[in-house]
C-alpha cells in the first residue's frame, strides 16, 4: 500500500547504585489496582453499544462497509480537489487528508482482521482491507494525480510552504514512484506484477519458516527421543530447543530444524531475484538502496562500513565470551567439548542463574502487571508531566472482554491520546508483542489536534488464581519497549498524519522503544515500582543490581550475532545477490567473516529467518537504533533518569517531530554530533565495555 505510506505500523555508574531521591510508592495506586485485577466487561442493561473504538458504525461487522464507502467517496472528492486548477490549500495538505482518510479505515481494518475473536468482524475487516488496497492501487496508477504532485515537488507550490511541507511532499512522491507510475506502461505493469509475486511468495516463506520438521524416530538416538514430540513412528522438531540441558538434544534439534529444504530455498531465491528486479526497474542499483532511501543511515555503503567497524571492535570481546562458555561446557564433562552454535543460548541462561543468581521466577513476584504499569506512569510523569489514566470503556468499544483503555493525560495540555492495552493471550490472537496505530495524530484545519489512538498487544498469561498477572524480567522489557512506541505516537505533534509517531524510517522508529528498555534496566527506575505483589515490600537492592547486571551478560557475542544477521540481510539484497552464490554459500562465507562460531554443515538457518521478509534490507535497524538510543541515554538520562528538564527536551526536540524531519538530521541535531558509522559503532563498543566492567565488579564482591 504505497500511497498511504507507513501503515500499520551500561546503564548505571557505580555511584548510581544508590536509589535515593526517587519516589517509591507504599500503596497501590488506582492504575496499579486496575491492572492487578482481572478485567471484566461490565454488564450493560441501559446503553446501546457504542461500536469498536467508539466508532458508531462498528456496532456490527457491516459497519466496515459503510466506513469503506465513505472513505472511497471522500477520496474521489480529494482527487478532484488535487487535480483542479482552483484548489484553495497546499497540495501536501490535500495528499495528507487523502492518506488519513484511507489509513483510518485500512489501519483499523488490519488490526481487527488480525485480532478480533469473532469471524464476522474478522471477515468484514478483511473485505475492507481488500477494498482499500484496490483504491490505493487505483490511486497509484492515476497519472494526473502523480503529475500535479511532481510539479509541486519539482517547482514549488502556488502557496508558501515550509521545510516540513516540502519533506512530506517528497515522501508522498517517493511512495507514488515505488509503484512505478513514472515508468512506461509496460514497466509499470511489471512493477505491479513483481509486487504481487513478492507478497505471495513472502507469505509462503513465512509459513515455511515456522513449519515443524517431521522425521522418522530412527533418525534420533533412542536416549534423546523423549525430548521431542512423538506421533507414532514420527518425531516432530518444532524449534531449536536452545535452552535444553542435554547437549545432544540441542545439537539434534539444531541440525534437524535447520536442515535445508529445497522448496523453502527456492522461495527465498525467487523473492530475492524479484526484489532486485523491482529495485532496478524503479531506478535503484539494488533493493537495499531502495529500502534505505530516507532512512537514518540513507545508503547501504554506510551500513556496510558501520558493520565492518563494529565487527573489528567486537571480535576480541566476543572471543572472551565464547572462551567463558567453552570453559563451562568442559566443566560439564560433555562428550563433545567444542562450543557450537546450539550452545550459546543455554550457557548464557546458565551463567545468569549461577554466577549472578538470577532466576526469572525469583523476580516475577515483584513485577505484577499493576506494578509495572505504575512504573511506566512514574517514568512518564517525571519526564513529561503525563499520567496514564485507566478509563472505563463504553459497551461495545472493545473487541474482547479483557482489554484496558488508557487516557494519556498531560498536566496542562489535557488528553493527548488513547492507548488500548490488549495484554492477554487468547486463541487466534497473533503470538507477538507489537504496537498498532489505529488513528494517527495530525493538525486539523480548525487548529485542534486529531488525537492519536494506538493498541499495545502482548501475550501474557492471565493469573489462574485470585492474584495478579506476574511478569518475568524479559516481559517487563517488552512492555517498556512497546510503550516506547506508543508514547512516540502520543507525543509526536506533527502537522501531518503521514509522518506522525512511528510513521518514519525503521531505523528511527525503533529508537524511542529501545530507549525505554534502558529505563527498564536501571535499578533507580526499577526501585520506584518493583514491589512484592503480596507484601508490597520493595525488591532488595542486591536483587535489583543482580537483575540489571544480568541483562548485559555476553552482550559482545550477542551483538556480534546481530551484526552477522544484518550483514547477511544486506548481502542478500545487494547488487551481487542475483549473480553469485546460493543463499547457503553466502551464509557460510559471511558467518566466517562476521561471527566467531563456525557454520554447521548441512544446515540452512536463513530458511527459518522470517525477518528477511518483513525487514528486507533493514534488519540492521536493530543495531543502529540501539547505538542512537545508547547515545541519548548517556547524554541525557544516565546521570538522572527521571529528570524533567531532560525529558521535556527529549519530547520537544526529538519525539515531537515524528517523521516530519529527515531522521539523520533530527538525530544529529539532538545529539549535537554527526551520525557516522564510526560514532555509531563506538557507542555500542563503549557500552559493552562499561557493562562488562560493572558485571565484573558485581560478581567479584
Amino acid at each position: 500500500m504505497l500511497l498511504v505510506g507507513k501503515l500499520c505500523g551500561s546503564f548505571w555508574a557505580k555511584s548510581h547504585l544508590v536509589t535515593k531521591g526517587y519516589p517509591s510508592v507504599s500503596t497501590w495506586s488506582p492504575l496499579a489496582t486496575a491492572f492487578n485485577t482481572k478485567p471484566h466487561p461490565k454488564l450493560n442493561f441501559t446503553k446501546n453499544d457504542t461500536g469498536l473504538f467508539g466508532i458508531g458504525a462498528l456496532t456490527n461487522p457491516e459497519g466496515f462497509y459503510l466506513l469503506r464507502d465513505n472513505a472511497i467517496h471522500r477520496t474521489d472528492t480529494l482527487i478532484e480537489e488535487a487535480t483542479s486548477g482552483q484548489r484553495k490549500r497546499k497540495m501536501v495538505e490535500i495528499f495528507d487528508e487523502l492518506s488519513d482518510t484511507l489509513c483510518k479505515v485500512a489501519d483499523l481494518a488490519e488490526f481487527v482482521r488480525l485480532s478480533h475473536p469473532h469471524l464476522k468482524f474478522l471477515h468484514a475487516a478483511e473485505d475492507a482491507c481488500i477494498s482499500i488496497s484496490g483504491v490505493v492501487e487505483k490511486l497509484n496508477t492515476d497519472r494526473e494525480l502523480y503529475r500535479v504532485l511532481k510539479a509541486v515537488v519539482d517547482s514549488g507550490d502556488i502557496f508558501p510552504t515550509t521545510l516540513v511541507d516540502d519533506h512530506v511532499a517528497e515522501l508522498f512522491l517517493f511512495d507514488f514512484e515505488q509503484s512505478g507510475i513514472h515508468l512506461e506502461e509496460n514497466l509499470r505493469r511489471r512493477v505491479v506484477h513483481l509486487n504481487e509475486c513478492i507478497l505471495q511468495m513472502g507469505q509462503r516463506f513465512m509459513a515455511g519458516a515456522i513449519t515443524p520438521r517431521v522425521v522418522n524416530k530412527e533418525v534420533l538416538p533412542e536416549n534423546i527421543r523423549h525430548f521431542f514430540s512423538r506421533k507414532g513412528d514420527k518425531i516432530e522438531v518444532s524449534s531449536l530447543f536452545a535452552e535444553s540441558t542435554n547437549a545432544l538434544a540441542r545439537e539434534a534439534a539444531f541440525r534437524l530444524f535447520l536442515y535445508p529444504d529445497k522448496g523453502q530455498d527456492q522461495l527465498l531465491t525467487d523473492i530475492l531475484k524479484a526484489r532486485h528486479e523491482l529495485a532496478t526497474v524503479c531506478g535503484f542499483p539494488s533493493y537495499a538502496h531502495r529500502a534505505l532511501k530516507s532512512s537514518t543511515v540513507e545508503r547501504p555503503d554506510v551500513v556496510k562500513e558501520f558493520l565492518e567497524i563494529l565487527t573489528d571492535g567486537l571480535r576480541p570481546r566476543a572471543e572472551e565470551d565464547f572462551k567463558q562458555m567453552a570453559q563451562m561446557k568442559r566443566q560439564e564433562n560433555q562428550v563433545r567439548t567444542d562450543l557450537a552454535a546450539w550452545d550459546t543460548p543455554y550457557y548464557t541462561a546458565k551463567l545468569k542463574k549461577e554466577l549472578l543468581q538470577v532466576n526469572a521466577k525469583e523476580f516475577a513476584p515483584y513485577f505484577s502487571l499493576g506494578a509495572c504499569m505504575e512504573g511506566l506512569n512514574t517514568v512518564t510523569m517525571n519526564l513529561y508531566g503525563i499520567h496514564l489514566e485507566n478509563t472505563e470503556m463504553e459497551p461495545g468499544e472493545a473487541w474482547n472482554g479483557d482489554i484496558y483503555k488508557l487516557a494519556v493525560v498531560h498536566e496542562t495540555e489535557g488528553i493527548l491520546g488513547y492507548i488500548y492495552c490488549d495484554f492477554f493471550e487468547r486463541h487466534g490472537k497473533p503470538n507477538q508483542d507489537c504496537h498498532f496505530t489505529i488513528q494517527g495524530g495530525k493538525r486539523l484545519p480548525d487548529g485542534s489536534y486529531q488525537p492519536p489512538i494506538v493498541v499495545i498487544m502482548l501475550n501474557l498469561q492471565q493469573s489462574r488464581w485470585s492474584g495478579p498477572t506476574l511478569l518475568t524480567p524479559s516481559m517487563v522489557d517488552n512492555l517498556f519497549h512497546e510503550m516506547g512506541h506508543a508514547m512516540h505516537s502520543m507525543l509526536a505533534r506533527t502537522e501531518y498524519q503521514h509522518v506522525t509517531g512511528t510513521r518514519c524510517s525503521t531505523d528511527f522508529a525503533e529508537i524511542p522503544s529501545v530507549l525505554m528498555e534502558y529505563f527498564a534496566a536501571d535499578p533507580r527506575v526499577l526501585a520506584t515500582f518493583a514491589r512484592h505483589y503480596q507484601t508490597q515490600e520493595p525488591m532488595p537492592q542486591d536483587m535489583l543490581n543482580r537483575l540489571c547486571a544480568s541483562k548485559f551478560l555476553f552482550t559482545a557475542s550477542e551483538t556480534q550475532l546481530q551484526v552477522f544477521y544484518s550483514a547477511l540481510d544486506q548481502a542478500y539484497h545487494s547488487e551481487a545477490s542475483v549473480h553469485g552464490s546460493s543463499t547457503t554459500d553466502t551464509l557460510r562465507e559471511l558467518q566466517g567473516r562476521y561471527y566467531g562460531l563456525p557454520y554447521v554443515e548441512s544446515t540452512a538457518w536463513q530458511l527459518r529467518f522470517s525477518h528477511l521478509i518483513g525487514y528486507g534490507a533493514k534488519y540492521y535497524s536493530y543495531l543502529v537504533s540501539r547505538a542512537v538510543a545508547s547515545s541519548i541515554w548517556q547524554t541525557y538520562f544516565a546521570r538522572d533518569p527521571l529528570n524533567r528538564t531532560q525529558g521535556e527536551k527529549y519530547r520537544q526536540e526529538f519525539l515531537s517531530f515524528g517523521g516530519g524531519v529527515p531522521s539523520r538530521q533530527l538525530v544529529s541535531n539532538f545529539l549535537h554530533n554527526e551520525v557516522t558509522p564510526k560514532t555509531l559503532a563506538q557507542n555500542l563498543i563503549e557500552e559493552i565495555d562499561a557493562n562488562s566492567d560493572k558485571i565484573r565488579r558485581l560478581t567479584e564482591r
